[in-house]
């Protein structure tokens, strides 16, 4: 039976659930699972204060229940095991993640997967700004793994990528893959301005009205790249919708960014 951890006392600080994932929570009683040390702003709580918690942690399933917007930090430093939200969750969801899987039945705040790593991390609404981003000072964002996103998100989306797949099938802000290191980004909807900013390698797609892209960006050639109906085949298996009806799409090339040598790329569906 999966352990399921409900919402029942909100608070009008933010709670930060930081550490409580399925592999630190498999071998413990549900009392000890209650007395976990969680923050609620600088004060030191129990998750018990907050949550009620019910099943079986041992199968390494943990879902969180209840209007969780304000609540932090849910499968930080997630290793293996699936975590479920079932409803909006806050900031930071996934950060650091190195395995395992994490499903938000609803929308996210900002820096979700932030400097993940490895593992799976599909939004089935919409997300805040810094998805997939480094943290203000670090010098590489997400470095692998699968991040998809159903819906909206807001600016940076990528910041920094070093490797790894995100797939967005609404729209994106401003900075796609500012500072791109590697990688892959994929924005299914409209998008702002200023894409690739700094990127030096990687792959930036926008399947949707072009954007307009920044004059360090030199056009090369309309082509079919061949990795990409492989990518959108593998999106289509994890239940990314978006991405079936541009499987035999061509595409417009652009090299750059040519301040940093312009060995990324940029397609955008001709």
């Amino acid at each position: 039976m999966t352990l399921q951890i409900r919402l029942e006392n909100s608070s009008d600080v933010p709670l930060e659930v930081e550490g409580v994932t399925p592999c630190a929570v498999a071998e413990k009683s549900l009392d000890e699972i209650r007395r976990v040390t969680i923050f609620e702003g600088n004060r030191r709580v129990e998750l018990g204060d907050f949550f009620s918690v019910e099943g079986d942690p041992s199968d390494l399933r943990l879902e969180w229940e209840g209007e969780l917007a304000g609540v932090h930090w849910i499968g930080a430093k997630l290793s293996r095991g699936q975590v479920h939200i079932r409803g909006s969750a806050g900031r930071h969801v996934g950060s650091e993640m190195t395995g395992g899987e994490i499903h938000i039945h609803g929308n996210a705040g900002d820096w979700v997967g932030a400097e993940m790593s490895n593992g799976l991390i599909h939004v089935h609404g919409d997300a805040g700004h810094l998805v997939g981003a480094a943290y203000r000072g670090s010098t590489r964002g997400m470095r692998g793994g699968s991040l998809l996103v159903d819906g909206r998100v807001g600016n940076e989306l990528g910041h920094t990528l070093r490797r790894g797949l995100i797939a967005v099938g609404g729209d994106a802000g401003d900075l796609v893959g500012f500072n791109m290191l590697a990688g892959t980004i994929l924005v299914f909807g409209e998008s702002g301005i200023r894409h690739g900013a700094g990127m030096r390698r990687g792959t930036l797609g926008f399947f949707s009205n072009p954007p307009e892209l920044l004059p360090t960006f030199r056009k090369g050639c309309t082509f079919q790249p061949p990795t990409m109906p492989l990518i959108l085949r593998h999106l289509n298996q994890l239940g990314f919708d978006a991405a079936e009806r541009h499987i035999d799409a061509q595409y417009d090339l652009y090299h750059g960014d040519l301040i940093e040598g312009g060995r990324g790329e940029i397609l955008i569906r001709a």
